[in-house]
């Protein structure tokens, strides 16, 4: 496996992944091919313990943890069950470096919903939104704002205890999309005490498409009414009778019909790898390499626009690229020189995780500066 990859904001690699994840795909295979009836058994345990590993990252309690397919899947259960009063004829709170697929959901939503989306600019020349900027839109009008952790394209960090804090002064919904650190940055759903958290099993999770995560407060829960029900929506499954429908009382309320399995075993043994790793070492080790990137950058002479400071960052470094040199040219030099990295328009975006090593670094230096100088 290359230790010149630098791809953990997008797909992420663990040592024996290709060969774990044939090997629970063959067995699922095997399961389901018998003619028997011992499939659901046999899966429906496991789709619980990847909701049971991703409680553990979440430090989520029982009952308060779904898959979806995807963050703007589990954002659209989430919106679309709230009860009238909290949105329609007030705000919902977003920034403009927000990942782009939730704003066009929310976009989208505005007009059916009755609420208006604010988007929090970027200042002019700034590669994210500024926390000061974020506080300064979000007013007692605000029924629901929806943080980014980490932003995609910067590595920014929000300062997600300050803004929480506001929110909760001004009576606002939370909701906080962790995907470009869940699995790295350590986080906790209780501290400080947050309304939902959306995430998928990419990236430092090292696991799959389509095996989204959906957290949802205890409190909130009894709140919400999920349009989309079905068998699984209820305490019972089982109940046949068509004219007795009841909500479950904890998160299988966000559950509908027959549930989704696949995703969530392809990357069960993602998340059963991390589950057995030292989280505490390979954030280490992600600041040691995060710290060569910043030199590499120096001494290429590329301004990065990910902050330096470890406190105000997720795990990668994003450089801005000059105009002379298109990303898509510059990261097809990398490929064909053995770097693993891509880019958003002129933004070169570099994270190294746990394959990752000083040695990939240094290959990335050097490969840079024949791209960039010849």
């Amino acid at each position: 496996m290359s230790e010149a990859y630098f791809l953990y904001h997008s797909i992420g690699m663990y040592p024996g992944k290709a060969a774990e994840m044939a090997a629970a795909l063959a067995d699922f295979a095997t399961v389901w091919g018998q003619p028997d009836d011992s499939q659901w058994g046999r899966v429906l345990p496991l789709r619980q313990r990847f909701i049971d590993r991703w409680r553990a990252i979440l430090k989520a309690p029982q009952g308060t943890v779904t898959t979806c397919d995807s963050v703007t899947q589990g954002l659209h259960m989430l919106v679309t069950s709230l009860p009238q009063a909290v949105l329609r004829g007030r705000t919902v709170l977003v920034a403009a470096d927000c990942f782009p697929s939730n704003h066009f959901l929310l976009s989208g939503l505005a007009d059916r919903l009755g609420f208006s989306l604010r988007t929090v600019p970027l200042r002019q020349g700034a590669a994210f939104v500024e926390d000061d900027d974020m506080l300064a839109a979000w007013t007692p009008d605000v029924g629901l704002a929806l943080l980014t952790w980490v932003s995609s394209t910067s590595s920014h960090r929000i300062n997600l205890v300050r803004m929480v804090d506001h929110g909760r002064q001004m009576g606002s919904l939370i909701g906080v999309d962790i995907t470009q650190a869940a699995g790295l940055l350590p986080f906790d759903v209780g501290v400080p005490e947050v309304d939902f958290a959306l995430s998928t099993s990419l990236k430092w999770m090292c696991g799959t498409p389509g095996a989204g995560a959906l957290y949802v407060g205890p409190d909130l829960i009894s709140r919400c009414e999920p349009s989309l029900r079905g068998w699984f929506s209820q305490p019972d499954p089982f109940n046949w009778d068509i004219t007795r429908f009841a909500y479950a009382a904890d998160i299988r309320r966000f559950e509908s019909g027959t549930p989704s399995c696949m995703a969530a075993l392809a990357s069960l043994p993602a998340l059963d790898w991390h589950a057995g790793q030292d989280h505490a070492a390979i954030l280490a080790q992600n600041r040691d390499l995060t710290a060569r990137l910043f030199d590499v950058a120096d001494g290429i002479g590329l301004r990065p626009i990910t902050p330096r400071a470890a406190e105000d960052r997720g795990g990668s470094v994003m450089l801005a690229l000059p105009e002379a040199h298109p990303g898509a040219a510059v990261v097809a030099g990398l490929r064909a020189r053995g770097v693993t990295t891509d880019h958003r328009g002129q933004t070169l975006r570099l994270s190294p995780g746990v394959v990752t090593t000083a040695a990939g670094c240094d290959q990335l230096d050097k490969a840079l500066a024949e791209v960039l100088h010849g």
